[in-house]
């Protein structure tokens, strides 16, 4: 099965050792990535357990609403020591509608482990 990050790689070979906690994500990245993947495949507990505890919301991040995830697109990867900027798109469709999810996504590296902080919309 071809990993949902649009990576082109299998599924086994790319996200899924990093949502199975068999391995971490070596930058910011393959965690936006991973974290793409765990959106569309509604894993709630490794979104929360890959965002800054310091930005963590407390409302549930995934739900039951029909969303399908189109593909990912990474624009721009600036890595710079312990964080990160990764500006990506999103595609996705909810009841029949495509919508598009432009973000620049800040990391950080916390004890070897990198996480989401927050991300910006850029303007159109």
């Amino acid at each position: 099965m071809k990993c949902p990050c649009d990576s082109g790689k299998n599924f086994e070979l790319c996200c899924q050792p990093y949502l199975t906690a068999a391995a971490l994500a070596p930058n910011a990245e393959a965690l936006m990535r991973s974290r793409y993947t765990a959106y569309s495949l509604g894993d709630e507990a490794y979104l929360r357990a890959t965002w800054d505890e310091r930005t963590l919301p407390s409302e549930q991040l995934v739900h039951d609403d029909p969303t399908q995830w189109l593909g990912l697109e990474i624009k721009r990867f600036i890595p710079d020591g312990g964080s990160a900027t990764v500006e990506f798109v999103a595609r996705y469709k909810i009841g029949g509608r495509a919508h598009r999810l432009h973000e620049v996504s800040r990391f950080v590296q916390h004890d070897g482990k990198w996480l989401y902080v927050d991300g910006t919309f850029p303007k159109k």
